[in-house]
């Protein structure tokens, strides 16, 4: 017992289960104002124990394990919510799939990536990483991006931007190959290339969690994560009916949902940029990004093809604009293996671009 208190404080223990626990209480209720500020202080106090229970997972099983484990932790509940909430909402629902891939995308290659450069140049005036590890993985990004959300626009086999049947269990396949190819090169075949530099040394001074610490950690991550992806939902409505009361497009809301799901990730990352463990951010970074794409696609197209559900995959020529200079930018900035200040307030410039026509198209 004193071996898992050294690792797991207390609080990490109880606010899973708690969060957990409110989001039993709350489920199928309308939530008044004070219980949607309840349980968004609950959904950060379970991202906080999150990132705890994903750095002893971390720290048990070294990297890039970590940060694989708790992108696919994040990223499987993520598609659930998703799939759920296209049975829920039928046609109205068509391009739910699209805008969440989407914004993932835009929010990780702009805002998590731009905090990480920004914290760690801050602290560390020039930032270094390994560009064998972080060029792979833009690459397949940067495929399952275009296959997924710029191509369904060009093709003529449907109307609309859409992919046919065919078209789209041909996508979901490929993206589910290359993501499970990247995957295993990443934790196999290569992972020298997505090591922190200096990483042999710091495990030196580092005491690694048990087994029975690890696997409790495990249990309680994906306890913690059901939680903040459930209150999300909760408080979604009240976030819709501010952003409408302000006027604002829908596609707002799912930003607000990405934002919220991935707090997790994006702690995790810049605590490590600030430790300058850039590759690490990196690793947690992209990783989100492939897993969106690799494991929601799949899901997504399963469902709507075996419940005859319509799914707009193509994005608007606004939204595929952006979309090309965020890539264009990333891959400059990671191809590099150093950057500066610069490279991090280019991203976040970006990323607030993204945000503002959003809010004002």
């Amino acid at each position: 017992m004193s071996r898992l208190t050294h690792h797991l404080p207390l609080w990490t223990l109880l606010l899973p289960p708690a969060g957990c626990a409110l989001l039993a209480a709350l489920f199928g209720q309308s939530a008044s104002w004070p219980l949607v500020m309840l349980a968004g202080a609950v959904l950060v106090a379970s991202v906080l124990a999150a990132v705890h229970h994903a750095e002893v997972i971390a720290h048990r099983v070294g990297e890039p394990f970590g940060a694989l484990v708790l992108a696919l932790a994040v990223t499987v509940i993520e598609a659930s919510l998703i799939v759920s909430m296209m049975l829920a909402g039928g046609e109205d629902s068509a391009s739910l799939a699209r805008d969440t891939v989407y914004a993932t995308v835009m929010i990780v290659c702009n805002g998590v990536i731009g905090l990480c450069l920004l914290m760690g140049s801050i602290r560390h005036r020039v930032i270094g990483f390994r560009m064998e590890g972080t060029t792979p993985a833009l690459a397949v990004l940067i495929t399952l991006a275009t296959l997924t959300l710029v191509l369904p626009v060009f093709t003529s086999s449907s109307a609309g931007p859409t992919y046919s049947s065919a078209q789209l269990i041909f996508a979901a396949v490929v993206s589910l190959v290359l993501w499970g190819i990247f995957v295993f090169v990443q934790t196999v075949l290569h992972r020298e290339f997505f090591l922190p530099e200096g990483s042999a040394t710091e495990a030196e001074h580092t005491t690694v969690p048990g087994t029975g610490v690890a696997l409790v950690s495990l249990a309680l991550l994906v306890v913690a994560l059901i939680a903040v992806v459930g209150l999300a939902k909760v408080i979604a409505p009240s976030i819709e009916a501010a952003v409408d009361a302000a006027g604002m497009p829908n596609a707002v809301v799912g930003i607000a949902i990405a934002l919220i799901v991935l707090l997790p990730e994006t702690l995790s990352a810049t605590r490590a940029a600030a430790a300058n463990r850039m590759q690490t951010s990196f690793n947690l970074a992209l990783g989100s990004a492939l897993a969106t794409i690799g494991l929601t696609i799949p899901a997504v197209a399963i469902t709507a093809i075996s419940l005859d559900l319509p799914l707009a995959l193509g994005l608007p020529p606004k939204e595929i604009a952006l979309l090309a200079l965020t890539l264009l930018l990333t891959s400059m900035t990671l191809s590099g293996g150093r950057a500066t200040v610069l490279q991090g307030a280019v991203h976040l410039v970006v990323f607030a671009v993204f945000l503002f026509l959003a809010m004002v198209p």
